[in-house]
């Protein structure tokens, strides 16, 4: 249940789910599976961040996937930062990605920890 309620992202005092995100990067030419998590900001909070899998033999930036996810969805639940990767995400026997994995490196040696 805990990965299901860090599906919203509170970042700064607005609500973010990140499917919305998910959905409008998923729909770049260039990106073959993605996950937004939030991260831990001292200005806002939570950040937006994503974890993008792009398809090979493209290259892709993260400057251009924030710019397209703005013609898509409103700019303050943009990805503040995108990781670029053509690992595949760490998923569960049923399919679902991990994404307290993918949170746990910005989490390590943090006292206060975000859910």
């Amino acid at each position: 249940m805990v990965d299901g309620l860090k599906d919203m992202i509170i970042s700064g005092g607005e609500n973010v789910y990140s499917v919305e995100i998910e959905n409008a990067l998923a729909q770049h030419p260039s990106v073959l599976q993605c996950a937004v998590i939030g991260i831990p900001s001292e200005q806002w909070g939570e950040q937006v961040h994503a974890v993008v899998v792009k398809r090979s033999g493209v290259d892709v930036s993260a400057g251009e996937l924030i710019e397209f996810t703005r013609t898509l969805i409103a700019g303050y639940k943009c990805p503040r930062s995108i990781e670029i990767t053509e690992a595949p995400l760490p998923l569960s026997g049923a399919g679902k990605v991990l994404k307290r994995e993918l949170r746990k490196p910005f989490l390590e040696n943090r006292e206060r920890r975000v859910n």
